[in-house]
């Protein structure tokens, strides 16, 4: 919730700093995209050493060193400063998400772990829920502790994350044969059961790190989960301009209507992290939420009543989340070990890309037309055809003991 409740939060800032920097939509676009480059460039190396040196220490110091980062926005005045805050904002963040993804490998079967991502992926959409509200109302403290609205938003809401980097290492077992709530008997049993996996997961798809690096497979879900990228951030870092635009209220109004679809969202995902385990074919779960996050995107592209444009968000911002948890656990029912890490990592780094393009997009095309349509129109297309993608993935079929469901 902390880290993408810091890398989203300029949404509510645009609000006010473009105003007060006089910087343009495309500018503003790109330092939001910008990000990205940091994050995908670091994405692999960061989640090898996390492999090395264990969770609790690496997941720790991203933490800590990207809520300082996250403050220090506060102090940009020219777009350059901007670029270069968000750039090293990246840089920080990197390796975190799929360091989790990675973290969560070591606790729970392939058969759950549609559901365990889910359940993990609430996290952002609900950083939503809770942020889009308190950003409108630090927006709403303009002038208190003698700061612009935007500025004290940069310094309050990088305080959890810092504190939570602390919280972390002291408290976060590297596995769990380190989870001292554990008991050795329990520590022995999902060391097994994840071994005996593993063995089994590796048979059919030994590699080692260059040939996971190089897998079309793993290429593929590059391609994919940039698609979802794309679309997700191009929408996420517009989406309060675009309440704004259409409902016509105060900052603090639009943090209570943005959180809407996140809360509409949170139900949804969870329980199609759980209906993707037990229905089979992950690969379609994810391609249907991407199509239908396509609609929603389509739907909001055109002159709709407020209403049916908030239900259209809804149904883009669902079906952006609700698929990661059916790509996720698809994706690491095939790798493990280093070669897991290496391609879990590049996956996100490649996927993540689209971070910056789909935010540069928006505000490019803001600036030429005049208009969000054409670039929510895009964004939908780009959606639709990652999905299609997704469909097309093909994993060799199961090994003894290992459900159809786990490898595609």
């Amino acid at each position: 919730m902390a880290a993408f409740l810091d890398r989203v939060n300029i949404g509510f800032a645009k609000l006010q700093m473009l105003s007060d920097l006089h910087f343009s939509n495309a500018a503003y676009g790109l330092g939001a995209g910008i990000f990205f480059i940091g994050y995908a460039l670091f994405e692999v190396p960061s989640n090898l050493v996390l492999e090395r040196v264990g969770a609790r220490i690496w997941i720790a110091r991203i933490m800590v060193v990207w809520g300082f980062i996250s403050l220090s926005t506060m102090f940009v005045a020219t777009a350059t400063q901007f670029y270069v805050v968000r750039f090293l904002l990246g840089v920080a963040e990197a390796g975190f998400f799929p360091g989790v993804i990675l973290y969560l490998t070591y606790w729970f079967p392939a058969h759950v772990r549609s559901r365990t991502v889910a359940v993990f992926m609430t996290a952002p959409v609900l950083s939503s829920v809770i942020g889009s509200p308190l950003s409108g109302l630090l927006l709403q403290l303009d002038g208190a502790l003698g700061l612009r609205g935007w500025k004290l938003l940069f310094l309050t809401e990088a305080v959890p994350s810092i504190l939570l980097g602390i919280v972390v290492l002291l408290y976060l077992p590297n596995g769990p044969q380190k989870a001292k709530w554990l008991a050795p008997d329990e520590r022995d049993l999902i060391e097994a059961r994840l071994s005996a996996e593993r063995k089994q997961a590796e048979a059919l798809n030994k590699m080692t790190l260059g040939q996971a690096l190089f897998d079309p497979r793993v290429l593929a879900l590059c391609a994919v989960y940039l698609s979802n990228a794309i679309g997700g951030y191009g929408l996420d870092f517009f989406q309060p301009t675009l309440i704004k635009e259409t409902f016509g209220s105060s900052a603090a109004t639009v943090g209570w209507i943005n959180a809407i679809p996140a809360f509409g969202t949170v139900f949804v995902m969870v329980l199609y992290g759980r209906y993707s385990d037990r229905g089979g074919d992950r690969r379609l779960h994810f391609a249907a939420s991407n199509w239908w996050a396509g609609a929603g995107l389509l739907l909001a592209s055109l002159p709709l009543p407020p209403a049916i444009a908030l239900a259209a968000l809804w149904l883009a911002v669902s079906g952006r989340w609700s698929g990661l948890g059916p790509f996720w656990g698809f994706t690491t029912t095939f790798l493990s070990g280093t070669a897991a890490a290496g391609a879990i990592a590049l996956i996100n780094a490649v996927g993540n890309i689209g971070g910056f393009l789909g935010p540069y997009l928006m505000g490019w095309l803001k600036d030429l037309t005049g208009s969000y349509r054409l670039g929510l129109q895009i964004l939908s297309a780009v959606m639709f055809l990652g999905g299609v993608v997704m469909a097309n993935v093909r994993v060799r079929r199961k090994l003894s003991g290992i459900p159809r469901q786990d490898v595609g």
